[in-house]
């Protein structure tokens, strides 16, 4: 028999992280930093929710209050309440924040290519405010929906330069101009009862983004868009509270149709 002296101690195994703790984590990061900016996000729906041809508002619409990202709570917080008088300044108490929430985890659910999704991103950073801003006063204000659709067709630009070559983002130029000119052709053909110009403007990175994906694609986004708008629309009717001489805003439901279609492409 051997003759040996005492085992030494063994050290502890290291506890590995459970699977997809890493992924949990970084989801979380990125909606406290997401939720950080919805001051941001309640500024320009405070600054552009006023009737076409109004200055922009600079402050509490009952009391005047200055609202600005120097001092932005709680007028821009998820309270929205005036500092001095307490009413309410802009979207509802906890709307924006959660949009933002849910802007987040849509991200996560399309995933990568990393070029595409920061289109996306950059796309739902803009439009979040605008769809506040057409529930609110019926327009989309240039200042938000120009620099969306241009941001849009730059980052499919770089995603097309880094792998996914010149045909997508060519089809998505195509799919954003012919989505744009549809919407306004109705406004030229059918005036007041047709689509606005600002949702031409919205539809052209939107259209974009559908057409990057195929044309089956580009026209499922536009069909759910038209079918969650008449659907909205028989409910109020139905409630009676709208009217079939009602206009309701359609950038909400072209932002939702795009967004449906995205996930389902996937």
């Amino acid at each position: 028999m051997a003759l040996t002296g005492p085992r030494p101690p063994q050290p502890a195994p290291e506890s590995s992280p459970a699977p997809g703790d890493g992924g949990r984590s970084g989801v979380a990061r990125a909606a406290v930093a997401v939720l950080l900016l919805t001051p941001l996000l309640r500024l320009a729906v405070v600054r552009h929710a006023v009737p076409a041809g109004s200055i922009l508002r600079a402050g509490c619409a009952a009391c005047g209050a200055v609202v600005e990202l120097r001092h932005p709570w709680p007028a821009l917080g998820p309270t929205a309440r005036c500092r001095r008088c307490r009413a309410r300044t802009g979207p509802r108490p906890g709307s924006v924040e959660l949009a933002a929430v849910g802007a987040v985890a849509l991200l996560v659910l399309l995933g990568p290519p990393v070029a595409e999704l920061a289109a996306v991103a950059w796309w739902l950073g803009w439009v979040l405010p605008l769809c506040f801003i057409d529930l609110a006063v019926h327009r989309l204000p240039d200042r938000l929906t120009w620099p969306a659709a241009a941001g849009v067709g730059l980052l499919l630009g770089l995603a097309a330069l880094t792998g996914a070559g010149a045909g997508p983002w060519l089809r998505a130029v195509l799919g954003g101009a012919g989505l744009a000119l549809f919407f306004a052709a109705t406004t030229l053909l059918l005036g007041a009862r047709g689509f606005g110009l600002g949702d031409a403007k919205l539809a052209l990175g939107a259209g974009a983004l559908l057409a990057w994906h195929g044309w089956p694609v580009l026209v499922a986004g536009l069909l759910l868009a038209l079918g969650l708008s008449a659907l909205v629309s028989l409910g109020l009717l139905a409630a009676r509270r709208a009217r079939w001489s009602s206009h309701l805003p359609f950038g909400p439901f072209l932002v939702l149709g795009t967004l449906a279609a995205l996930l389902l492409s996937g």
